[in-house]
């Protein structure tokens, strides 16, 4: 674990933060030793937020937190990596709501991935109607709850995640692999997100500045996720917001600036504001932006350790796109 901690009041803010992710990865027991922390984030990184403070921590092998607040921004920002190169480690959909799945309901990112023992961390995702029903794609475990016309992120096991628009044929839907309807893969898990941030490394069109300014252009907290593919590393992004003197939050240009700057090549955004909440086992370590605090949801994006995964062989080559 690295410790380094702000003179300033906003040290107050993030300190039980940070210290939150020590205690909730580790049982409050020792750190581990500095061979098994996560490798320095990469120089275009730091040069972006510039950060006064850092924590990182190994959460499980081949997963690393970490959160960083600087004073620039001022930004406190939650990033969590996770190589895809194990086996046993993916990212599984958590939709709110009693079984069948698919009804309209809403809970917190904290109470989704408490249900589940073998979630590591979670982040929100999909953005939601009042009632509670994704504004687009969700497939869980290979079914098709909810349909929409977004972007979206999909991952199965063996497979290099996936991001884009699915096309359709009928029921069925292509998300770089085929899914049909009436017969599930029962391993699928996608989810709707927007606008892409990155496409081969670059950022798609305008992101939106010029269409929806206020949503694009202005600073809310955010939260996105994206791969790198040299590196085999999905990462999951939370940037708090809308707290004066602690974090703004980014626009989804810095926001894709970011994700770039992590070697990112593919990346979308999802839903932000007070939604907005990254969860480490059920804690939060983000802090979001609602007076109330956790934001009740759609669904979550969760990374998983399942060992069953490990059965399925890489259907394709990793090569960077």
């Amino acid at each position: 674990m690295i410790l380094a901690l702000p003179r300033t009041r906003a040290r107050r803010r993030i300190l039980p933060a940070l210290l939150g992710i020590a205690c909730v990865a580790s049982g409050c027991e020792a750190p581990e030793r500095s061979r098994s922390l996560p490798s320095p984030l990469p120089e275009t990184v730091t040069a972006l937020v510039q950060p006064d403070s850092t924590l990182q921590y190994r959460v499980a092998p081949g997963v690393n937190a970490r959160a960083l607040w600087s004073s620039v921004g001022p930004w406190a920002v939650y990033l969590l990596d996770v190589d895809l190169g194990r086996c046993e480690l993916g990212v599984r959909v958590l939709p709110a709501g009693d079984p069948p799945a698919g009804t309209d309901a809403r809970e917190r990112v904290s109470d989704l991935a408490a249900d589940r023992g073998d979630v590591l961390a979670a982040v929100n995702a999909d953005f939601f109607t009042p009632t509670g029903r994704p504004v687009s794609w969700e497939v869980v475990d290979g079914r098709i709850l909810h349909r929409g016309s977004r972007p979206a992120f999909a991952w199965r096991p063996g497979e290099r995640p996936w991001f884009g628009e699915p096309s359709r044929s009928g029921r069925d839907v292509t998300f770089g692999w085929a899914l049909e309807a009436a017969s599930p893969d029962e391993v699928t898990m996608a989810v709707g997100g927007f606008p892409m941030l990155l496409s081969a490394g670059k950022k798609v069109g305008d992101l939106g500045v010029g269409s929806r300014p206020s949503f694009a252009d202005a600073r809310h907290p955010r939260t996105a996720v994206g791969y790198d593919p040299e590196n085999r590393r999905l990462w999951l992004v939370v940037v708090d917001g809308r707290q004066a003197g602690y974090s703004d939050g980014m626009s989804l240009p810095e926001l894709a600036d970011l994700l770039r700057g992590l070697g990112v090549r593919d990346g979308i955004n999802l839903d932000g504001g007070g939604s907005s909440a990254m969860v480490l086992r059920n804690r939060v370590l983000s802090r979001p932006s609602d007076p109330e605090g956790e934001r009740a949801v759609a669904n979550a994006l969760a990374v998983t350790v399942e060992p069953d995964r490990c059965r399925y062989r890489p259907q394709r080559t990793e090569t960077p796109a």
